[in-house]
């Protein structure tokens, strides 16, 4: 029997969102004043923020089964601050404090700076629409 590979595992999913969220972070620099788009790019880096929080805890699994303790408590440690800065983006959004919006956003370019996004990628605008979604989601 061969084994069952998920081609949609929590590793690619994380390298997918932190790349969205640095390009996310790169149009965000680019804003000159707050908008429709601006919204957008904020939501979005918000919500992937905390979705990569939620795929740490299943990377570690596999590890905790095999008894790699340590290695497992690194890696929380090392993405530790996700969650944190996620939901401090989305209350900065709520509460339009877009100078809180910028700083977060460096924070979060420092914590992301080894991510390589190629100009040409084949990511698109992942953050269409996030702003929308995030106030469906509070309903």
């Amino acid at each position: 029997m061969s084994r069952l590979i998920n081609p949609e595992s929590a590793g690619k999913q994380r390298t997918q969102l932190t790349k969205g969220v640095v390009l996310a972070i790169r149009e965000l620099m680019k804003q000159e004043q707050a908008d429709e788009n601006t919204r957008d790019l904020a939501a979005f880096i918000g919500l992937a923020l905390i979705e990569i929080g939620e795929t740490i805890d299943i990377s570690v699994q596999a590890w905790e089964k095999r008894g790699y303790w340590v290695k497992a408590e690194r890696f929380r440690m090392e993405w530790e601050w996700v969650n944190q800065l996620g939901r401090a983006m989305l209350e900065s959004l709520k509460d339009e404090d877009w100078n809180q919006v910028a700083l977060l956003s460096v924070w979060i370019a420092q914590k992301l700076q080894k991510i390589q996004v190629a100009e040409r990628n084949r990511l698109g605008t992942p953050w269409k629409g996030a702003w929308q979604r995030l106030l469906q989601t509070q309903k």
